[in-house]
C-alpha cells in the first residue's frame, strides 16, 4: 500500500459513517470499511434489518430520517473519535405519470435524497474542518448517486429531480471544502446492482451486464484512499459490457 495514502496515518479509533443502510452496496460497503479497520456507525429510517450486519462488523446503529435536520444532528452529536469517512446513501422515488404524480409524495422524495444530502454533508463537513488533517486531508464525503442525477427517465421525475440536486450539491462542496482538506466525490452508479434480497439475479441472457456490490465497495475505498494532489470529484460506474 502507497504510505503517501492517508489512510496509512489513520488513527484506530477513526470512525466510518454509512448513512441510509439497506442490502446491496451498503451491506458491501460496510463490510470492506470493517476489514479496513474503521469503527463503524451505521444510520436508516428501519435498523432491524441491519441486527446481523451489525453483529458481523461490530457497529454501532441508529435510528435516522435524513429528511429530518434534528435526527441527523442527533446522530452526529453521539460521534466522539474523530470521523474519517462519511457515506451517503439516500433514495426515495415517487414513480408515475408525470400528469398523476402526487406533489406531497415527489417533496418528500426530493427532501430524502436531496435535503437528505445536505444534511448529512453539512454536519459531517462541520466536524471534519475541526479535525486535524492526516496527509493534507481532514475527512472524505461520499455520496451515492445514480444515472438519474445525469439524466431524467420518463416516469422518474422526482428521482431525477433528487439525484440532480445531489449532484450540484456535491460540486459546489467540492470546489468549497476540497481546499480546506475535505474530499467530496458524487459516485454515479450506472447501472443495474445484483442483489440476492431484491430478486436482482443477473440475466442469463445478459452475463456480466448487472454491477457487483462488493466491487462498487471496491471503488468507493479507492476514492477514499486517493492521494490530494488528485482528488476525483465525480466518478461513473459501470458494467464494462453495457454500451452508452
Amino acid at each position: 500500500m502507497n504510505t503517501n495514502n492517508q489512510d496509512a496515518q489513520r488513527s484506530p479509533d477513526e470512525t466510518a459513517v454509512i448513512v441510509g443502510v439497506g442490502n446491496g452496496v451498503s451491506t458491501s460497503l460496510a463490510r470492506r470499511l470493517h476489514k479496513e479497520g474503521y469503527g463503524l456507525i451505521l444510520a436508516a429510517r428501519d435498523i432491524e434489518k441491519l441486527t446481523a450486519l451489525q453483529k458481523e462488523t461490530n457497529a454501532t446503529l441508529h435510528t435516522c430520517d435524513i429528511s429530518k435536520p434534528e435526527q441527523v444532528k442527533a446522530l452526529f452529536d453521539t460521534i466522539k473519535s474523530r470521523i474519517g469517512v462519511v457515506i451517503c446513501n439516500p433514495s426515495m422515488q415517487a414513480r408515475g405519470k408525470f400528469v398523476d404524480l402526487d406533489p406531497a409524495e415527489v417533496e418528500q422524495a426530493i427532501k430524502v435524497t436531496a435535503l437528505g444530502s445536505f444534511l448529512v454533508a453539512q454536519q459531517a463537513a462541520a466536524r471534519m474542518l475541526e479535525q486535524s488533517a492526516s496527509n493534507h486531508c481532514k475527512g472524505t464525503i461520499l455520496l451515492t448517486g445514480a444515472t438519474a442525477g445525469v439524466k431524467g427517465f420518463a416516469q422518474s421525475a422526482a428521482f431525477a429531480m433528487g439525484k440532480f440536486a445531489q449532484r450540484g450539491l456535491s460540486q459546489s462542496m467540492s470546489r468549497e471544502l476540497h481546499p480546506q482538506g475535505i474530499h467530496v466525490c458524487w459516485i454515479n452508479i450506472d447501472g443495474m446492482i445484483r442483489n440476492e434480497h431484491r430478486d436482482r439475479a443477473e440475466p442469463s441472457d445478459k452475463p456480466a451486464s448487472m454491477l457487483d456490490p462488493d466491487a462498487i465497495a471496491d471503488t468507493y475505498l479507492s476514492i477514499v484512499h486517493q492521494h490530494p494532489s488528485a482528488w476525483s470529484e465525480e466518478i461513473a460506474i459501470r458494467p464494462w459490457v453495457e454500451t452508452f
